[in-house]
């Protein structure tokens, strides 16, 4: 059985558009704990600070940029040995919404997604962004309906002089579903919600152990501690995970601190999660998004279409599972 170390960056609980972050990364490495003690240990006396714990923010300061590319080269100690999923928070959300809205259809999701970075503007745009991440989001505070009459509204206001195109289309269907809302939002409102469902963790862990079985391997996957990953929802990744076609033998819990594997997992979480962010937003530098790229799942949640092609696996991948997977 494969045991992989897990690790996360990007984590911005429910806020995923106006949060911290744009990206979120999970990365998983396939190492003996001798082997990763000891490139830990390399990392360390290459670069030479005090710290007691080293973060991936080490490794991403100009002057170890040598370290830096040493650990994600061919040569290097995780090449072949790890792996990492990228979540786009903001088509995460409308990939959410759609899905929930309109009972799946992810191609409905990535038309509406790319039409609106591209044609809406940049405020209303945000306004459907940010309203849509409120209905989702488990915790409110406010009037009930107010998530839901705010979504609707925007979704109204997008709707006017858009025609000619798919997105018309699927913005009346949205316009149309407000029953859908109201019910989720009553759930949401009646008690806790085991799986939220704007947490990326949880699909990305499937996906890990997804990508991990390819093959036919049995896997068992360590993971930082996280306050998220209680037994019942441990219990829904492994059912989840193993309808998806993974050998998932479990995920149990560890101190990172204690695990030299799953320090070099919060590594490479770090590092792919500000790589991909440059990349997003238009400052990539090529050099690292190529290094990064063999390690990138094929099966990412990613909207935008121009940094997924440097980012991705080579053009005609397909993109696997339910809500973990690219647009690409």
């Amino acid at each position: 059985m494969l045991e992989v170390a897990c690790d996360e960056s990007g984590s911005d609980g429910e806020n995923l558009i106006s949060g911290n972050t744009d990206v979120f990364a999970h990365a998983s490495v396939r190492l003996p704990v001798e082997s990763a003690a000891a490139a830990v240990q390399e990392t360390r006396d290459r670069i030479r600070s005090p710290a007691e714990e080293y973060k991936a923010n080490h490794l991403l300061r100009e002057k170890h940029r040598a370290v830096l590319e040493w650990l994600l080269t061919p040569a290097g100690p995780i090449h072949g040995r790890a792996h990492v999923h990228l979540t786009e928070k903001a088509f995460f959300v409308v990939d959410r919404a759609v899905d929930l809205l309109l009972g799946g259809g992810s191609s409905d999701a990535v038309t509406l997604f790319r039409a609106g970075r591209r044609d809406f503007g940049d405020e209303p745009w945000r306004d459907f962004l940010s309203s849509a991440n409120q209905l989702l989001r488990v915790r409110n505070d406010g009037e009930p309906r107010a998530p839901a009459d705010a979504f609707f509204h925007t979704v109204d206001t997008l709707r006017q002089g858009r025609s000619g195109t798919a997105v018309p289309g699927i913005l009346e269907r949205l316009a149309d579903a407000r029953s859908r809302a109201d019910a989720y939002r009553a759930r949401v409102v009646d008690g806790p919600t085991l799986i939220p469902v704007l947490n990326p963790l949880l699909p990305a862990i499937v996906s890990t152990a997804v990508s991990w079985s390819a093959g036919g391997h049995a896997v068992r996957l360590v993971h930082d501690r996280q306050n998220m990953l209680t037994p019942d929802r441990i219990a829904w990744i492994e059912e989840t995970a193993r309808r998806a076609g993974a050998r998932l033998g479990g995920l149990r819990l560890v101190e990172a601190r204690r695990d030299p594997r799953v320090q070099l997992a919060d590594f490479l979480a770090g590092i792919a999660r500000k790589i991909a962010s440059d990349e997003l937003n238009g400052r990539g530098d090529p050099a690292l998004t190529a290094l990064l790229r063999p390690y990138v799942d094929p099966a990412s949640v990613w909207g935008d279409e121009h940094s997924w092609l440097r980012l991705g696996p080579p053009p005609r991948t397909t993109p696997a599972g339910p809500a973990v997977h690219a647009a690409g």
